[in-house]
């Protein structure tokens, strides 16, 4: 019985663990903090059962995936780069099914598909198979750098359009998997420095081109009847650029000095207000799964936001027991890396740990108020369809590199 419980969940033994309490903290906390849905729809069943449903499938899909040799990952390459840019354009051109102001997702009869989950993964493998078909004894080939690009900026631009959080993610893990690759050190200095100036010219677009809601709210007092009679004209960048006034509202907001209680617009700062209010009120053990206060009056509790409940329920231990969790994770596909004998392996191992645990971080931080809002859900744990079974497959791929690791080694050892 044990043997094949061991034949089902092959590959480094640490992350299953890992994975599996990641996947118990999601089931107890987005049942928690997903009061809200079941209040909307008077199902209090519904909202888990469906979390707990996607979670299984992602197991499932985390087993199909670590039994797949790591060898057929390249051959998967040219189609998955096809398929999420097909996709990606049809979520340019306005085919994608809008929620909170962002056409990200693709709707296929009753499932949503969010294509930029598909590129991030596509686009680490992409680069895994460059920079370890372009290694040289000194690092890798100059033109590692230049091959690299091509397929990353395109990506990171199409993503960007509705998702730049996504796409500023994207580029630092290549940034960090070209660091570990050994590109040179000029080259990357360079494109940091492209980067940057890229960025101030982002952000003033995003300032000139965005408009301050709550300014407007205050010198335009209209009525819907107004709003629907004299609809405001907008220009062609301002359509390509609609979600502009967002980011701008969100860069403000992180730009301001931290208010008094009584200078909170509960309205208005309403995420980040009651995100506050739940870390304070925690205390070192937390108020108990279960009990917290604060999910009632946070849209998102259940995935931008979920860290703040879990650090209400479970106290600062618990917060720290799920950082600890993701720096295991990255702890793991170091060692995973730095025991494969062949450089696509240990370049796809690490590319997608950090893809997991940096896009961890930028949530963590945003939920304590380190970042400016980003959208970005905290993989494995916030409740979500299409991210969670992807986020579940890139860690049956780590696991399929450390089966495949471990039987290279045990090979060796026998001979």
């Amino acid at each position: 019985m044990n043997k094949k419980i061991g034949n089902i969940f092959k590959g480094d033994k640490v992350i299953w663990m890992v994975f599996f309490f990641l996947c118990m903290i999601s089931i107890v906390e987005v049942f928690s903090a997903s009061s809200g849905l079941t209040y909307k729809s008077q199902n209090y069943v519904g909202p888990i059962a469906y979390h707990t449903f996607t979670i299984i499938i992602g197991v499932l899909a985390a087993i199909v995936t670590l039994n797949v040799p790591c060898r057929y990952f390249k051959l998967l390459t040219p189609f998955l780069l096809l398929l999420s840019g097909l996709m990606l354009l049809v979520v340019m051109l306005g085919g994608g099914e809008s929620t909170n102001d962002a056409s990200r997702w693709i709707r296929l009869g009753p499932f949503t598909i969010q294509p930029s989950e598909i590129a991030k993964g596509t686009i680490v493998l992409t680069v895994a198979q460059i920079l370890a078909a372009m290694q040289r004894e000194n690092g890798a080939d100059r033109k590692a750098f230049k091959y690299i690009l091509w397929f990353t900026i395109p990506a990171c631009m199409a993503i960007g359009v509705e998702n730049l959080s996504t796409a500023a993610l994207l580029f630092a893990v290549v940034f960090l998997m070209m660091f570990i690759g050994l590109v040179p050190i000029r080259q990357l200095g360079k494109l940091f420095a492209v980067i940057a100036c890229a960025g101030i010219f982002a952000i003033s677009m995003v300032m000139i081109v965005g408009h301050d809601r709550s300014s407007e709210e205050q010198s335009q007092q209209l009525t819907k009847t107004e709003l629907v009679e004299k609809p405001q004209k907008k220009s062609k960048l301002e359509k390509m650029l609609h979600r502009a006034d967002t980011w701008k509202a969100r860069i403000l907001n992180f730009g301001k000095e931290d208010p008094t209680p009584k200078e909170y617009d509960l309205d208005k700062d309403a995420q980040v207000a009651h995100a506050n209010i739940a870390i304070v009120s925690s205390g070192i053990t937390g108020k108990g799964p279960g009990k917290s206060t604060e999910r009632d009056f946070l849209a998102q509790a259940f995935s931008d936001f979920i860290f703040a409940i879990v650090i209400e329920e479970l106290g600062i231990i618990g917060a720290i027991a799920v950082v600890f969790l993701y720096i295991i994770l990255l702890y793991r596909c170091a060692r995973i890396a730095s025991r494969c004998e062949n450089n696509f392996p240990a370049f796809l191992a690490m590319g997608l740990g950090l893809l997991l645990v940096i896009q961890a971080t930028f949530n963590m931080m945003v939920a304590v108020g380190l970042a400016p809002v980003t959208g970005q859900p905290l993989p494995l744990i916030s409740k979500g369809g299409t991210s969670t079974i992807i986020n579940c497959a890139y860690i049956g791929a780590i696991l399929s590199v450390s089966r495949s690791a471990k039987k290279k080694q045990e090979e060796m050892s026998k001979n």
